[in-house]
C-alpha cells in the first residue's frame, strides 16, 4: 500500500511517500480502507522528533483518519462495510490502516470522510478540555486563542454549542474569518487581546481560556479571567512552555488546568465511547462541523506539513488518501 513515511528527523520536507506492506488485522484490530486522514501539529512535530512519542524509524505518522471498515473483530461496535472515524495514534497517513475497536467510531451518512476526519484528535481532545477539565457550563464566557486553527475552530465550534459566548483570538483577516465560521461570537487580535477583553466583557473577564498557543501570551491570558476562571493549558504551538508565578492564581482564584487527553483515555478506554455519544447528536445535525482550510493528495503531504509549519493553516488540513 502507499503511504507516507518519516525516515529521518528533518522536518516535513524528509517526509517521502513509499509503498510498505499492509497492517494486519490482528490482536482484535479494526482494519479500514482511508479515505482522509487529518493533519495535526503531534505530526509536524513527529517529523522532529519533537513530540513525547518518539516511535523507531521509520515510521508512518497520522493520528485521525476517516474510511470504511474492511475487516473488525467480533465485539467491535462496528462491523464490515461502515463508515467510520478513528484515532490511529499513528500510521493514519496510509491507505489502510489497523485501529484499536475503542478507538473506531461510526460516523453518520451525511458526514462526508475529509469533515470526518477532522473529529477524532481536535473535537475529543475539547471535548475532554471543555466539559471535564474545565467545566463550561451554559452562559460563561470563553477565551480561544489559536482560535483560526484546526484545535481552535474545534473549541470555538463545541463551546458555542454547549451555550458559551466565544471570543476568539486569530492572527489574520482569514482566521478571523474562520473563527466567526465556527461560530465566534467576537473576534480580537492577540495584540491586544487583554484589553479586548476587558471591554468585551465590561472588565469582568472571561470564565475560561483554551489555550493551545502558550508562549508570551499566557500571563496576560490569567490578567483576563475572571475570578474562579480557568486556563486549560492544551499545547504550545508557540514553542514556548510558560512558567506560572502561583501568587497570580491566589489572588483572584484562578486555576490553570492541564488538558492531558490521550493520558487520560489510554488509561481508560472506555471513555472514547462516551465522548463519542455526546458529539454523535451535535454532529449528526450539523451543529458540528469542521471547518475545513485545505485538503492535499497523500502524493502533498509535504505541502499539508509545511503549511503548519508554517503557522499559514486556516482551520483543519486534510489529506485525500482514495
Amino acid at each position: 500500500m502507499r503511504a507516507a513515511q518519516i525516515t529521518t528527523l528533518d522536518g516535513p520536507s524528509a517526509v517521502r511517500v513509499t509503498e510498505i506492506d499492509e497492517p494486519l488485522g490482528d490482536n482484535g484490530a479494526v482494519v479500514i480502507d482511508v479515505h482522509a486522514a487529518g493533519v495535526t501539529f503531534p505530526d509536524l512535530l513527529q517529523t522532529r522528533g519533537l513530540y513525547q512519542y518518539r516511535p523507531e524509524l521509520p515510521f508512518v505518522p497520522g493520528t485521525e483518519v476517516a474510511g470504511v471498515v474492511r475487516f473488525a473483530p467480533e465485539g467491535a461496535s462496528v462491523r464490515e462495510g461502515d463508515r467510520v472515524a478513528a484515532f490511529p495514534g499513528l500510521g493514519g497517513f496510509a491507505e489502510t490502516v489497523a485501529v484499536s475497536p475503542d478507538a473506531v467510531f461510526a460516523i453518520p451518512d451525511t458526514v462526508s470522510f475529509v469533515s470526518a476526519a477532522a473529529f477524532p484528535m481536535n473535537y475529543l481532545t475539547v471535548h475532554f478540555a471543555l466539559t471535564r477539565r474545565g467545566g463550561l457550563r451554559e452562559g460563561e464566557t470563553v477565551l480561544v486563542h489559536g482560535a483560526g486553527g484546526g484545535v481552535g475552530t474545534a473549541a470555538v465550534q463545541l463551546a458555542s454549542a454547549l451555550g458559551a459566548r466565544v471570543i476568539a483570538v486569530t492572527s489574520s483577516p482569514e482566521k478571523s474569518d474562520m473563527a466567526r465560521r465556527a461560530g465566534a461570537h467576537e473576534v480580537v487580535s492577540p495584540d491586544d487581546f487583554r484589553a479586548a477583553v476587558k471591554d468585551l466583557t465590561g472588565g469582568a473577564g472571561v470564565d475560561l481560556v483554551v489555550d493551545p498557543v502558550g508562549g508570551d501570551r499566557f500571563t496576560d491570558s490569567l490578567r483576563s479571567l475572571a475570578p474562579e476562571g480557568r486556563l486549560l493549558v492544551i499545547g504550545f504551538t508557540a514553542g514556548e512552555i510558560p512558567v506560572v508565578k502561583v501568587n497570580r492564581l491566589l489572588l483572584n482564584n484562578i486555576s490553570v488546568v492541564g488538558v492531558g487527553w490521550g493520558a487520560f483515555w489510554t488509561k481508560r478506554p472506555d471513555y472514547l465511547h462516551r465522548q463519542w455519544a455526546e458529539l454523535y447528536p451535535l454532529v449528526e445535525r450539523g451543529v458540528l462541523d469542521p471547518p475545513i482550510g485545505a485538503t492535499y493528495p497523500l502524493d502533498d503531504v509535504v505541502t499539508a506539513l509545511s503549511e503548519l509549519d508554517a503557522r499559514s493553516a486556516k482551520g483543519k488540513i486534510v489529506l485525500t488518501i482514495r
